[in-house]
């Protein structure tokens, strides 16, 4: 059955009477978010049995024997499936065959075609739901953004929401590593909330990573290691280190994320930097360009979310410093020169 966002979002509260949710559309960020609610009903303690499609495809009876399995503990279990498109089919028919599945299964699928043999099945079973997640725009971007910041504890004003949703293109993952940045410089939790300001903003999400770590940032993003290296040397001589590097190398991957969005609807890279105009200084624009024609969004989510663990880390243990940050950023980089 087809639902709209509050039925499914009670569903998964409640997940008793479904089969199966399939959790489409081109937000994919969006559709994580919906799982999540699924694992958070769940409880802490539940078992969480992770499928990829590749796996179901092999083996499409799996997925009706992992539902109808008792954890090893004897709590609560449930499924998640990555599938690419229709090759989780074939499972899921075996699932709806099964005289019994007391784990609910949740399926994030990405964008799906109207002919996807996969929806058809989800719309017309009754004991599933399909939600189609699309980036949001607007006043529904804006209330996501305020919605999420008061998850983790970051108050403030509309305009302020408004700012932080355009600059992410309305990229739930990239929203949530922000106000996740955000967070940890103003100390917030959900217990203990913080107003966030423009001049936080403007501290911190700046596009322009400017001076001594323009050269860093660009060997990072651009896979260059022997150039990363000498960097790392000359800038910890200057007593620049640690959280400084990694927030100046987030800078550059929320642009990248928010830039590549635009790609990934359809948008030439060329014609996505000229929409930029003076918004990225010309000497960085070759750069810019360089690495936006490389990475993927999936990628640079992954990346954020390895440097926000990293200063996590750092600030928690005030003893990881420098060596910790340096492998992140080596490892980001080695990523980076796969894409050449």
């Amino acid at each position: 059955m087809k639902a709209s966002r509050q039925q499914v979002e009670r569903a998964l509260r409640s997940p008793s009477d479904t089969r199966f949710f399939l959790l489409h559309g081109p937000d994919e960020a969006g559709s994580r978010a919906l799982a999540r609610i699924l694992g958070d009903a769940m409880g802490a303690e539940a078992e969480r049995v992770e499928l990829s499609g590749a796996e179901l495809k092999s083996d499409p009876a799996r997925l009706a024997d992992e539902a109808a399995s008792i954890s090893l503990f004897g709590g609560a279990r449930y499924i998640l499936v990555d599938a690419n498109g229709d090759e989780v089919t074939a499972a899921v028919e075996a699932l709806l065959e099964a005289p019994a599945a007391s784990n609910p299964v949740a399926i994030i699928a990405g964008a799906l075609k109207p002919a996807s043999r996969l929806l058809k099945l989800a719309l017309a079973e009754p004991s599933a739901l399909a939600f189609a997640s699309y980036v949001p725009e607007g006043r529904e971007a804006d209330q996501m953004v305020l919605e999420m910041g008061r998850s983790q504890g970051v108050n403030m004003r509309p305009d302020i929401a408004r700012r932080i949703a355009e600059a992410a293109g309305g990229n739930r993952a990239v929203v949530e590593l922000e106000l996740a940045k955000f967070g940890l410089f103003l100390d917030a939790a959900p217990e203990r909330p913080r107003e966030l300001d423009h001049d936080v903003v403007d501290l911190l999400g700046a596009a322009s990573e400017g001076g001594d770590l323009g050269r860093l940032v660009d060997s990072v993003s651009g896979g260059d290691a022997e150039t990363l290296q000498a960097e790392l040397l000359r800038l910890r001589s200057e007593g620049i280190e640690g959280i400084p590097l990694i927030r100046a190398v987030l800078r550059r991957m929320a642009l990248l994320a928010r830039l590549r969005a635009e790609v990934e609807r359809g948008n030439s890279v060329s014609a996505v930097m000229t929409s930029q105009g003076k918004a990225i200084f010309w000497k960085e624009k070759d750069a810019v360009s360089q690495q936006l024609s490389r990475w993927r969004s999936d990628l640079l989510v992954k990346g954020m979310g390895r440097l926000l663990e990293a200063e996590r880390q750092v600030k928690a243990s005030g003893a990881l410093g420098a060596v910790a940050v340096d492998e992140e950023l080596f490892a980001i980089c080695r990523q980076a020169a796969r894409l050449r």
